[in-house]
């Protein structure tokens, strides 16, 4: 796992975004019984937002979080709110029809409006910047990038959007590395463990209930749910099942099968100069390449370079973040060899086999909802999640429907089994991108 901060067990993994987070209130522990509409479990983007679109449309809601707020990826993820939720969505149209392949695609750009909204409907401190790239590193990345900037066209994307080739490629980013880019003014970046943070605050205000060191340790299924924690319990009408992928095969097999942990690495360099910054990222926006284990990054507020990737399936994390990750910061950037590694954090994101998010209902408890495996996608796909689950408890459910009748493979073997068979499948891909 991650380095951790030294004290109490749930305190923060150590990061940048720790380091540079806004003023956080700890909430209670769970240690009296409650009675709800709806208990949410899990205090990342998801759940958080959740709570939110339930609690403004009237429900009561009371939420569990196992450590801290933000403590999972919704905290150490990369920080880009880019455009899309899932990938190749044309493989679900037997089972979804073209219609149901439109609106996921609507809901992808729909999805980062959410929580540009959220952000500026609540006045949120999470340096939120627009402008992001996709890079491209052979041809054929190319030839996607101007199929997708068709795409973003045809639907009416709002944003600019522009191809830009080798000779132009340099205009955004001080790098030999990149055939090109497809330039995307509606995506950006931001600083993740502050919107939540912030989300948070805008749920307790709302009247939401919300309950750190109180992990689930059992569900009671039933007419009204029952969420046993260690010191407390949650009697509730609606479950919603939002820990991905920390919620564990233990709690829920039925989705705990369908999910596969997968590592993702990140550092922050000391603070550079502005001549530094505007040679490498002159426009402060935030990119990321067309590999299956991709490279990510952006600059931060005070003029650090934030670099991740170094995606690891094996559950196995590497000794030293920082060492691994910088052979590929200095081959994308040769001017910052050698440059201070200040920050060197991980964490996990939730993998399925389709790459699609899971969103749907417990087969034996149609009260049981959950959201998961976003896939690295999950800024803005939570977000979007959380809306569905709230329109599916309204009975406005056509749009979570779709997403429920996708099959989702649940992973033979057992949890130790899993890991590895995802690093023989993701080795797949990689050496099909050899060619």
């Amino acid at each position: 796992m991650p380095r951790t901060n030294r004290g109490h067990s749930h305190a923060y993994p150590e990061s940048y975004y720790v380091a540079s987070a806004n003023p956080r209130c700890e909430q209670p522990q769970l240690s009296e019984s409650l009675e709800v509409d709806v208990c949410v479990i899990g205090g990342g983007f998801s759940g958080i937002n959740t709570a939110i679109e339930l609690a403004q449309k009237g429900f009561g809601v009371a939420l569990l979080e196992a450590k801290r707020i933000g403590w999972g990826a919704s905290g150490r993820n990369g920080g880009e709110l880019i455009r899309g939720i899932g990938h190749d969505l044309a493989q679900f149209s037997n089972e979804i029809g073209r219609d149901g392949v439109r609106a996921i695609q609507q809901m992808g750009l729909e999805a980062v409006e959410l929580v540009k909204r959220r952000i500026a409907d609540n006045d949120i401190d999470c340096n939120l910047r627009l402008g992001y790239c996709d890079l491209a590193l052979k041809p054929r990345h190319m030839q996607a990038l101007a199929r997708e900037q068709a795409a973003l066209q045809d639907a009416g994307y709002l944003y600019k959007t522009e191809l830009l080739d080798r000779s132009r490629v340099h205009g955004v980013i001080g790098s030999d590395t990149y055939q090109g880019a497809l330039l995307d003014m509606g995506s950006g970046h931001l600083h993740p463990l502050n919107l939540v943070l912030g989300e948070a605050g805008v749920a307790k205000a709302l009247g939401v209930k919300l309950f750190e060191y109180s992990a689930a340790e059992k569900i009671i299924k039933g007419d009204r749910p029952r969420v046993i924690t260690a010191k407390g319990e949650v009697n509730c009408r609606y479950l919603v099942l939002a820990g991905n992928a920390y919620m564990g095969h233990r709690l829920e097999p039925h989705i705990g099968g369908k999910i596969l942990p997968a590592g993702s690495y990140l550092l922050a360099t000391a603070p550079l100069s502005q001549a530094q910054c505007d040679a490498i990222i002159p426009h402060d926006m935030a990119f990321a390449d067309m590999r299956i284990d991709l490279d990510y990054f952006h600059l931060s507020q005070d003029r650090r370079l934030l670099f991740g990737g170094l995606c690891t399936y094996s559950g196995k994390d590497p000794k030293d973040i920082g060492a691994a990750l910088r052979p590929r910061l200095e081959r994308v950037f040769p001017r910052l060899k050698g440059v201070r590694i200040d920050y060197q954090w991980g964490g996990m994101m939730g993998i399925g086999a389709n790459r699609l998010p899971q969103i749907g209902r417990l087969p034996d408890a149609p009260n049981i909802l959950y959201a998961q495996a976003y896939s690295g996608h999950g800024l803005n796909a939570t977000h979007m999640a959380a809306r569905l689950i709230a329109e599916a408890l309204t009975a406005q459910a056509e749009r979570f429907d779709i997403f429920a009748r996708v099959q989702h493979m649940t992973f033979p073997g057992g949890p130790a089994l899993r890991s590895p068979m995802l690093a023989l499948g993701m080795l797949y891909h990689k050496f099909r991108e050899l060619f």
